[in-house]
C-alpha cells in the first residue's frame, strides 16, 4: 500500500509541475532555443548563451533527457530573462517529442544526425526522426537553424519549420563556412559568409570539427538580431564546455585535451584528426570506452590501427583494453599499453609523461578520464573505476573524497548547511 501511495503522490506531483511549467511558459515573453543533435549540441547551447548574455539576459540549461528536469526548470527559473536557451537530448524513441511540445520553442536547432544509441535507434530514419520532433513542435512563425551538410537535418525544412536558415560548407548554405583551419596549440578560425557580410572567427577549440557547433550557435546569434561584433567578441572570449576536448595544461606537465563525455565510433575520426594536426611533437592517446557496442572487437583494433599511425603511445583502458590487437612488439617497445583502471592510467602517466607532450583523453564518460588532469592539481581520492554517476567529475564535487565515503559526507555537508541556515534564521 505504502508503494502504491507513493507511486500516486509521484505521479500527482509531476503532473503539478507540468502545469506550472506550462503556465510558466505560456507567461514569459523570452525567446525559447532549443537545439538537438548527434553531437555538437551542449557546444552550440553553452556557446550560444555566451553570445546572447552579451546582448540581453539568458537561462542557459544544458542536457535535458527528461520530461521532468524541463518542467523543474520552466517553472522555476526563466522569470525575467530575454532568452532560454536549452539542450533537448534523445534518451529513446518518442523521448523529445514531450519535451519539446512542452518547450515550444521559438527557434530549433539541429546539429547533425548520426546513429548513436544503437540499442535504443536501431536505425539512422529512427534517430532523424527523433531529432526532427523538436523542429514539429516550432511555435507559428517559429526558426529551424539546419546543417546544409547533413541530408538527413535538411531533409526538416520540408516539415512544419515555416522560416529556416542553414549553416555548413555546402556552397548553398545561407551562412557558410570556409577556411576552416586548426592546428593545437594554433585554434580553430574559420570565416562565416551570409546575406549581411563575412566574419572572421576565432574560437578557443582545438579541433577543426568545433566549426559545427559554433557555425550554428552564430548563425542563431545573427537571426535573433544580435550585431556581428558582438558574435565575433563573445565567440573569442567563450570558455569551452567542461570534457568536451577541453584543453587543460598543469604547469610543467602535459598538454591535455579532455573528450570524456562521450565516445560514439563516429566522433573518434574527429579526435583523432585533431591529434594528427597538432604540431606538438610528442603525442600520447588514451582511449577509454566506445559508445556503440556493435562489432566492438572489430572497431576497437580499427581504432589502435588509426591511433597508432598518429600517437608515439596509445594506452587503452578499461574492460575492453584486451580488443586493441596490438602486436607483442607494439606491447614489449611500450607503443601500446594495456591497462585496467583510470588510477592505474593516471600513476603511469604522472611517470611517463614529458613537459609538453600532447595527450588525448577519449573515452564515454563512465570512466571518468577527467581525473587523470585534476590529479595534476588536485588531491584526487575518487578513484573507483566506473561510480554510475553521469555527471562530470567537476560539477560532482566529490572527487576529493573516497567513493565509499560520498554518502556519508553528502549527508554531513546537508546538515551542516541546514545548521548554519537555522543559525543565521535566529541571529537576525
Amino acid at each position: 500500500m505504502n508503494a502504491k501511495l507513493r507511486k500516486i503522490r509521484e505521479s500527482l506531483r509531476q503532473r503539478l509541475m507540468a502545469y506550472r511549467a506550462g503556465r510558466a511558459r505560456s507567461k514569459s515573453n523570452a525567446t525559447f532555443i532549443g537545439i538537438t543533435g548527434s553531437s555538437g549540441k551542449s557546444t552550440a547551447t553553452a556557446l550560444l548563451g555566451h553570445i546572447l548574455a552579451g546582448h540581453g539576459s539568458v537561462h542557459v540549461q544544458p542536457l535535458f533527457h527528461s520530461l521532468k528536469m524541463l518542467s523543474r526548470m520552466l517553472s522555476r527559473r526563466i522569470g525575467g530573462v530575454n532568452y532560454v536557451v536549452v539542450e533537448v537530448s534523445a534518451s529513446a524513441i518518442n523521448s523529445i517529442k514531450p519535451m519539446a511540445e512542452m518547450l515550444r520553442p521559438h527557434v530549433a536547432i539541429v546539429t547533425m544526425v548520426r546513429l548513436e544509441h544503437v540499442s535504443s535507434f536501431r536505425t539512422l530514419e529512427n534517430v532523424a526522426h527523433e531529432k526532427g520532433a523538436l523542429v514539429e513542435a516550432l511555435e507559428p512563425g517559429g526558426l529551424a537553424v539546419l546543417n546544409a551538410d547533413d541530408p538527413n537535418v535538411l531533409a526538416m525544412a520540408s516539415g512544419r519549420a515555416q522560416r529556416f536558415v542553414t549553416f555548413g560548407e555546402s556552397e548553398s548554405a545561407d551562412y557558410r563556412v570556409t577556411e576552416v583551419s586548426a592546428g593545437y596549440p594554433r585554434m580553430l578560425s574559420f570565416k562565416l559568409h551570409w546575406r549581411g557580410g563575412t566574419l572572421d572567427l576565432k574560437t578557443p577549440f582545438p579541433g577543426e570539427h568545433f566549426w559545427l557547433p559554433t557555425a550554428a550557435a552564430a548563425t542563431a546569434a545573427l537571426e535573433l538580431g544580435v550585431p556581428p561584433q558582438t558574435v565575433r567578441d563573445r565567440i573569442e572570449t567563450f570558455q569551452p564546455v567542461e570534457n568536451r576536448c577541453q584543453v587543460i595544461t598543469p604547469e610543467g606537465g602535459p598538454h591535455f585535451i579532455v573528450d570524456s563525455v562521450k565516445a560514439p565510433w563516429h566522433s573518434l575520426p574527429l579526435a583523432l584528426d585533431m591529434m594528427a594536426r597538432s604540431t606538438l611533437g610528442q603525442k600520447r592517446i588514451v582511449l577509454g570506452q566506445l559508445s556503440d557496442f556493435t562489432d566492438s572487437n572489430a572497431k576497437y583494433a580499427r581504432a589502435y590501427k588509426s591511433a597508432r599511425e598518429i600517437a608515439n603511445q596509445v594506452i587503452y583502458v578499461g574492460e575492453h583494453a584486451h580488443r586493441s590487437k596490438a602486436s607483442q612488439d607494439d606491447r614489449d617497445t611500450g607503443r601500446f599499453v594495456e591497462l585496467r583502471t583510470p588510477k592505474e592510467v593516471s600513476d603511469y602517466i604522472r611517470r611517463a609523461a614529458v613537459p609538453g607532450e600532447l595527450i588525448l583523453l577519449k573515452s564515454s564518460s563512465n570512466l571518468h578520464l577527467e581525473r587523470v588532469p585534476l590529479a595534476w592539481t588536485r588531491d584526487v581520492r575518487c578513484w573507483v573505476p566506473v561510480c554510475g554517476k553521469t555527471e562530470g567529475c567537476q560539477q560532482c564535487g566529490l572527487y576529493g573524497v573516497p567513493f565509499e565515503q560520498h554518502r556519508e559526507f553528502v549527508r554531513q555537508r546537508k546538515s551542516a548547511r541546514r545548521l548554519q541556515r537555522f543559525r543565521r534564521l535566529f541571529s537576525r
